[in-house]
């Protein structure tokens, strides 16, 4: 697609929604969400049913939901009712990754944003919470391909809490958490000590510190504030439960099969991931996608009270501060009114000697 030499500097400032604007301005819960899902990882009519229920989730936990999508060469924080159905009904949605925002911005194009895209924009834009699926990892056999996400070196910068069920299993999870590690990208299980699969509610790694309740995500976050440094994500791994889960051993033998089939054809680069999402879904007759939706809803929820929880922490510290400026301006008006009184007594000074 041709750039647009003219394009102005104003529509490269993301277009908040009302809803979200209003919601930031009184330090409401907020919640983002990625529009990729929408696009391109579920089939139509389908897909626009599953944006609607997970907006709908963010709002029964009392949020505010700020589906993220690039339309027309401008971002936008928060869609309306028919920008999320011409995202999900729109063939020519592009699917767009952080380094695309600006050439399609340029451009004037339309796309779904992914996880990196969606954290940048979401961050940018002040929130502070973001739910999604599966992160993007380090690819297997990276020793000889060098493939991997640029969800990674995006996290490992951007400030933002997110919600989701590992990494997909389709990854080298073990390289993945240690990629995460040199990154300096802190990870939370919520709820397990095992950092979860995706489809799996387990991969068997293990992660370094649990937390169970949204309140404790919310004081790791203010710690993480309060020491400032690199802003770097924090990784909230909350695993589909045992019972949504795809069948462990059928989710090995498919992906083996799988696998085995994208070396067989030559598939590489970008589009190994799809290849093999679509061999899962396949294999496993649907039933992938359905333990993928059951942990985008899970992540959802839980992100929606981690922003509740958040945005209460805040006001909370608000308040204190405001309890604290209003005593000291007391004490002041009221050393102004009664000053101390000065010291009068007259000190003679001693005689010289003779």
């Amino acid at each position: 697609m041709p750039l647009n030499a003219s394009h102005s500097a104003h529509s490269c400032i993301p277009a908040l929604s009302a809803e979200v604007q209003a919601a930031l301005a009184s330090h409401h819960p907020v919640v983002a969400l990625e529009s990729t899902i929408i696009a391109h990882g579920l089939p139509r009519p389908r897909n626009l049913q599953v944006a609607e229920e997970l907006e709908g989730l963010v709002r029964s936990a009392g949020a505010v939901p700020a589906t993220i999508a690039v339309l027309d060469g401008r971002a936008h924080i928060g869609l309306d009712k028919a920008q999320l159905e011409r995202v999900a009904a729109d063939p020519s949605i592009r699917k767009l990754g952080h380094r695309d925002l600006a050439p399609a911005l340029a451009a004037g194009a339309s796309g779904a944003t992914t996880v990196s895209a969606t954290a940048f924009l979401a961050a940018h834009a002040g929130l502070r919470v973001f739910a999604t699926g599966g992160l993007g990892g380090v690819h297997r056999g990276w020793t000889e391909t060098q493939d991997e996400s640029a969800d990674l070196r995006l996290l490992a910068r951007t400030g933002i809490t997110v919600v989701c069920a590992g990494v997909k299993s389709i990854l080298d999870i073990p390289a993945t958490l240690q990629r995460l590690e040199t990154l300096g990208v802190a990870v939370l299980g919520y709820g397990t000590d095992r950092f979860p699969g995706f489809y799996l509610n387990s991969s068997g790694e293990p992660v370094d510190w649990t937390v169970r309740t949204p309140e404790a995500v919310a004081e790791v976050m203010r710690a993480k504030d309060a020491l400032g440094g690199p802003g770097s994500a924090l990784i909230v791994a909350n695993p589909v439960s045992v019972k949504d889960q795809l069948d462990p051993a059928l989710h090995d033998r498919v992906l083996t099969e799988a696998l085995a089939a994208c070396r067989e054809r030559g598939i590489v680069g970008q589009a190994v991931t799809p290849f093999l999402l679509d061999q899962l879904v396949r294999g496993t007759g649907g039933a992938s996608l359905e333990a993928n939706l059951a942990a985008v809803r899970g992540n959802v929820s839980l992100a929606a009270r981690i922003s509740g929880a958040w945005a209460a922490a805040a006001q909370d510290t608000a308040v204190h501060r405001n309890a604290q400026d209003t005593a000291a301006h007391q004490n002041a008006q009221d050393t102004a009114a009664h000053p101390t009184p000065q010291d009068t007594t007259s000190h003679r000074r001693p005689a010289a000697g003779r």
